[in-house]
């Protein structure tokens, strides 16, 4: 059973980046479609960024031009890079396939303060 561990967050002053990893050990990795979540306090959990089997990728509409999401196939790694950070972007971070069928990793906080 795929455990996703996530990794890379912290405590950024607006306008700072952050690169987030993600290790998910499976021996499908590579046809899954794949996703970073996050969950801000008192909202639900929203899909921020997912990228397909070939590499195509999209965004929420808060976080275009700011994020990227990325994979490595070989390392069974997905990463997203964050960028231009700001406060609303507070949250815990998690990645999950599309549809979420994983068990939920522990995420990763991101905290953008000044």
């Amino acid at each position: 059973q795929v455990q996703p561990v996530e990794s890379g967050g912290g405590l950024v002053q607006p306008g700072g980046s952050l690169r987030l990893s993600c290790a998910a050990s499976s021996s499908l990795f590579t046809i899954y479609r794949l996703a970073w979540y996050r969950q801000a306090p008192g909202k639900q959990r929203e899909t921020v960024a997912q990228i397909n089997r070939t590499g195509g990728t999209d965004y929420v509409d808060s976080v275009k031009g700011r994020f990227t999401i990325s994979r490595d196939n070989a390392e069974k790694r997905i990463y997203l890079h964050l960028n231009s950070l700001k406060p609303e972007d507070t949250a815990v971070y998690y990645c999950n396939a599309i549809p979420a069928s994983w068990p939920w990793g522990p995420g990763t906080q991101v905290t953008v303060s000044s």
